[in-house]
This record gives structure tokens, C-alpha cells and sequence, in this order.
């Protein structure tokens, strides 16, 4: 088990019927298909299979050109006022063991003085179903002082989260936290929504969900090409929230050096 438990589960076993239906339905069309014959039209064909693949492969070339040098870990990781932890399911109301894993790499950062606040950013679309205040209790139970906790409800995907932390919490610089498979798109859409980002890739074991995981990133690059060009307004943008610089002025005995 891992990042989406059985939701992750069940995702993956709807793709594989989808990808069977899909071929069921192709593959009577590609017995019927035949190869041109002409060198023009085989030069023809290669040149459009060739466009196909840079096409294809544009928006994931994009995320690496574009964060890739910021992916750091929580030793080498600047020193900024906020840390941005993304949700990643829950167990029977606790952290899975994928959101664990990026809570204690932000209890980290706490501790060592890199950050001074931490925003949880999760989906809370429904009563039973509360992503950040999970994440809060996780995050105090790992000695992060409650009131340096700040919960944005409303992140119900990653180009939300980013826009909602700059337009509603005034963040411009922060901290990222996620897996690695999924850092550097986070990186690339904060700072495309106008957010100076870093980002802690946090190890995961390579297990089924880590790979399903990591060949959704494949697809969810299109989209993040999308939203950084046309720039949508988040499912629920609401008014301005002081939860970030209210924590930043509380007076709590933390460490110190973020800037």
C-alpha cells in the first residue's frame, strides 16, 4: 500500500479497464491499417510519429528544464519562512503513509530552524473527509508548535494549492514538500504562479502506488503546462486569509534562521 491506499487501488484498476476497453476498440483498426509504400509516404509517416513523441513529451521536458535545479533535500534546502506540505490521502482519518512521509520531512525543516511555518494544503470537500487537519495533528505530534500550523482547505489539486498559498496567503517564497515524482511539477507551478519555490523530494518506497504515481506525473504534465499558460482561477479562490503572517508574528520560542 502506499501514497492513495485503496482509492489508489481503485484508480489503477479503472485505468487498466479503460486501457483494455481502448484496445478492444483500436486494435480492429490496426489490423486494418497498412504501412504506406512509397518512401514519401513512409518519410511522411516517420516525420508525423516524430512530432507526435515531441509533442508528447513537451510538457514533462518543460517540468525539468523548469524545476529540476530546485529539487533539494531537507539537509541542502534554503532557508525560507514557509514550508507548503500538499495532502496525499488518508487512512481512516490519519496521514497515509506517503503524506507521513512528506509531514515528517516539514517537521524537519521546522526543527532545523529552515522554515518557520508550515502550510497544509489538502482537499476538505467534505465533512468525513478533512486533509489539513490531519495533517495538523500529525505535524504537533511531531513537536511543530500548533500555531505555527496554517490549513488551507481548499486544495484540491496541486495548481490550487499554489495559486491559493500566493493569492490567499500572501506566500512568495516558500519551501515545497512532496515525493519526488511529484516535486518537480509542484515546483514548476508555484513558480508559475508566482511563488519563488524550492523543493524537498521526499524518498519513497518503489512500490505499486510509487509507480502509479509516477506514470500519472506523466499525464498530469500536460495539464500543468495548461494551467501555467492560461492560468485559471482554483475550483475556490475566497478572500484573503492573515493565517500565514499571523503565525510568522505569533511569539513562539522556535528556532531561528529562516528568512
Amino acid at each position: 500500500m502506499g501514497l492513495l491506499g485503496k482509492r489508489g487501488e481503485r484508480a489503477s484498476a479503472r485505468a487498466g479497464g479503460l486501457l483494455a476497453t481502448a484496445w478492444t476498440r483500436v486494435r480492429p483498426a490496426l489490423a486494418r491499417a497498412r504501412l504506406p509504400r512509397s518512401r514519401r509516404g513512409q518519410r511522411r509517416l516517420a516525420q508525423a510519429l516524430m512530432v507526435a513523441c515531441a509533442v508528447a513529451l513537451a510538457p514533462a521536458a518543460w517540468l525539468y528544464t523548469t524545476a529540476d535545479a530546485r529539487v533539494r533535500t531537507t539537509a541542502d534546502a534554503p532557508a525560507r519562512q514557509v514550508a507548503v506540505v500538499f495532502g496525499a490521502g488518508l487512512w481512516q482519518g490519519r496521514p497515509s503513509p506517503y503524506l507521513a512521509h512528506r509531514l515528517d520531512a516539514a517537521a524537519e525543516l521546522y526543527r532545523t530552524g529552515k522554515v518557520r511555518v508550515v502550510l497544509v494544503t489538502g482537499d476538505n470537500s467534505r465533512v468525513e473527509y478533512d486533509e489539513p487537519d490531519a495533517m495538523r495533528t500529525y505535524l504537533t505530534g511531531r513537536g511543530v508548535p500548533d500555531g505555527r500550523i496554517v490549513s488551507d482547505h481548499a486544495g484540491f489539486d496541486t495548481w490550487d494549492s499554489c495559486v491559493r498559498a500566493k493569492k490567499i496567503f500572501g506566500v512568495d517564497r516558500a519551501v515545497l514538500v512532496s515525493q519526488g515524482f511529484h516535486i518537480r511539477r509542484a515546483i514548476a507551478l508555484c513558480r508559475s504562479a508566482g511563488i519563488d519555490a524550492y523543493g524537498v523530494g521526499v524518498d519513497a518506497v518503489h512500490d505499486v502506488t510509487w509507480y502509479y504515481g509516477g506514470t500519472r506525473e506523466v499525464l498530469a504534465a500536460g495539464k500543468a503546462l495548461l494551467d501555467a499558460v492560461f492560468e485559471p482561477d482554483p475550483h475556490f479562490l475566497g478572500p484573503r486569509e492573515t493565517g500565514v503572517s499571523e503565525a510568522l508574528a505569533a511569539d513562539l520560542t522556535v528556532p531561528g534562521g529562516a528568512g
